[in-house]
């Protein structure tokens, strides 16, 4: 499809409502990953603010299927999806000593059995894993590893710290993805 037809459908899919919302930006959110060499630059900016707006409305799941997507350029996704308010949720969900697995499964988009999962795991990987596929930045995960599972000592506070350093965020963001993935199945 022409770069002048493909704009104008989706421009015409942002005027179907909020019903088609998520569509939307899933359709966006793939275009702008593998960008058309016979795009024009000028239309990448238009199609961000066009994911931006799309991004606003849509639900917490669809908006974490959007950061998996968007995987391969963080930039991007931090443009676009910004992630300061669920980091905040999540660490103030943690302090409040709220019910962490509904929060953490909402943020994430994965069932609460898996959030379940995560928070349990005593090493703080599978935490790790979470945090960087969803591009929590390191500074929310480092809180919630501490309130999750307070260390026992100063060298396992350092070692949770250091598996968070360790995990590649393309490899985070293809085992998120997996998790997601139980969740639909």
């Amino acid at each position: 499809m022409a770069a002048s037809e493909k704009l104008s459908y989706l421009l015409q899919l942002a005027d179907q409502g909020p019903t088609l919302r998520a569509a939307l930006a899933e359709e966006v959110a793939e275009l702008l990953t593998d960008w058309p060499a016979d795009y024009p630059e000028n239309m990448r900016a238009v199609c961000e603010a066009l994911l931006a707006k799309a991004a606003h409305d849509v639900d917490a799941a669809t908006r974490a299927r959007l950061r998996v997507k968007l995987a391969s350029d963080p930039d991007l996704a931090q443009r676009v999806l910004p992630r300061e308010g669920v980091s905040q949720a999540l660490v103030a969900a943690a302090r409040n000593g709220a019910k962490l697995t509904t929060v953490l499964a909402e943020s994430l988009g994965v069932n609460d059995e898996v959030a379940r999962q995560i928070l349990d795991d005593d090493s703080g990987a599978a935490l790790a894993v979470a945090c960087k596929g969803a591009h929590i930045e390191r500074a929310a995960f480092s809180a919630l590893a501490l309130l999750v599972q307070p260390p026992r000592d100063r060298s396992h506070a350092f070692a949770v710290l250091d598996a968070f350093d360790a995990v590649p965020e393309n490899e985070a963001a293809r085992v998120l993805s997996e998790w997601r993935e139980n969740k639909a199945a």
